[in-house]
């Protein structure tokens, strides 16, 4: 049986329920992403690497403005789901999209504000990305796409899919 909160995150990131097999093969291929992303933010960090951040930033933005063309998930489906024969991963819904464009907001402004020589500004910027992909990596909760959610004044929803949400009965 899935986990409450591995189905509060699919449902936050715009997925219609599936069955529990299914959900935790998407779910997997889901966590694609946010683990390069995550481990690649980590090199951006300790390089304090503008050009990093910019990458990043530009990888992401493709993954919003052309999510049929996601670099990450396009990998993912070619080279690991193939060859095994897993689903590949359809184009992210709106909600995952929204996620990924504060991510490469964030990491934009990280980006001007280490070629700019702010390093506190970059450091802070840098935090909330840490702490953001903590919470997704460790605790399964998207911050953007609760965000977009409660942007979309879909509060209870938005709330409903919190990792500790229990589904009502």
């Amino acid at each position: 049986m899935i986990s409450p909160a591995v189905r509060n995150f699919m449902k936050q990131q715009g997925f219609a329920e599936e069955v529990d097999a299914a959900c935790n093969m998407h779910f997997s291929g889901l966590y694609f992403q946010p683990r390069v992303v995550g481990l690649l933010v980590v090199a951006a960090i300790v390089l304090q690497s503008p050009i990093w951040f910019f990458v990043l930033s530009a990888l992401l933005w493709c993954s919003v403005v052309f999510p049929k063309w996601n670099p990450f998930e396009v990998f993912y489906n070619r080279v690991l789901a193939a060859p095994r024969g897993k689903p590949a991963l359809s184009p992210a819904p709106p909600a995952r999209r929204f996620a990924q464009g504060m991510a490469a907001s964030f990491m934009l402004l990280a980006a001007l504000a280490l070629m700019a020589g702010w390093m506190i500004t970059a450091w802070v910027l840098e935090a909330f990305v840490v702490i953001a992909l903590a919470a997704l990596l460790f605790g399964k909760f998207c911050l953007g796409s609760y965000l977009y959610h409660l942007l979309r004044g879909r509060i209870a929803f938005a709330n409903a899919t919190l990792p500790w949400a229990r589904p009502r009965t």
